[in-house]
Parts: C-alpha cells; structure tokens; sequence
C-alpha cells in the first residue's frame, strides 16, 4: 500500500528548504561580518577638517547630542515610537526606536570650539574643523 501526503503531511525535506530559504533572507539583510549601526554615517576628511553626515530620519533635533574630545565623536539620542491608533494593531514593525549613542575616531584632533551642525530632511551635518596643533605643515628648504 502506498501513502500519500496528504494536507496535513509536511515532508521533513520541505521544511528543510523552508528553513534555507529564511536563514538565506535572515544573513541578506545584514553582509557577512558587518553588523548594521545606528546611525548611519559617512565621513569625509581633507586636510582643512572632516565632514560627517548621518541619517536620523525622524528624530527630533533637540533630542540629539553631540561632544568631541580630542578625536572623538559622540552622537546621542533618541527617536520615539510612532503613536497607533487604539483601533489599529501592527502588521509590521521595522522601523526601530528608543536611545542610540555612537562614538567614532576620527583621523586627527578637532577644534571643539568650533564645531558647526546643521538638520535638515533627516540629515544631521557635522563640520568638524581640525586643530590648529594637527594640521601639516609646510616646510621649506633654504639652499646653503
């Protein structure tokens, strides 16, 4: 007599698949060895200072904080959960919330002093100007 699956069969082998199938999209969302970081940034430097953007798409710029010491910069804050309606559930929830600190080394001191941010459309903008003590120097060669 042979069997047949029937609807409430499930063949181990396909469920096998089923879970390749999940881990494959769980390991695509994230590169292999890198680990995904809040906020995202990006970093450009010259020999004048450096530029840092971040992506902070709806948080509240008073509710960011950002301190340089030395070469170091530290971003703080938070964003807050989308308020739902009571007669509402979620279907999906992707989007994260709550406090956030990120702290990087940059490539050379920064006048503290003198640091410029600016918000705007979810863009923080950073312009870290570097210190007088660590910029090149340029030095000429007298002939004897």
């Amino acid at each position: 007599m042979l069997l047949r699956p029937t609807a409430s069969f499930t063949s181990p082998w396909r469920e096998m698949e089923r879970l390749r199938r999940e881990m494959n999209r769980l390991f695509a969302t994230a590169p292999a060895g890198r680990v995904a970081t809040y906020p995202a940034l990006n970093i450009w430097a010259n020999e004048d200072g450096a530029l840092v953007t971040a992506e902070l798409p709806g948080v509240d710029p008073e509710a960011i904080d950002i301190s340089v010491v030395g070469d170091t910069l530290t971003l703080k804050g938070s964003r807050e959960p989308e308020a739902a309606d009571e007669e509402q559930t979620y279907h999906r929830r992707e989007r994260g919330y709550g406090s956030f600190s990120r702290s990087l080394q940059l490539p050379f001191s920064v006048e503290a002093n003198e640091v410029d941010a600016t918000f705007e459309k979810g863009i923080l903008q950073i312009n870290l100007p570097r210190a007088e003590a660590d910029k090149p120097k340029k030095i000429t060669v007298k002939a004897a």
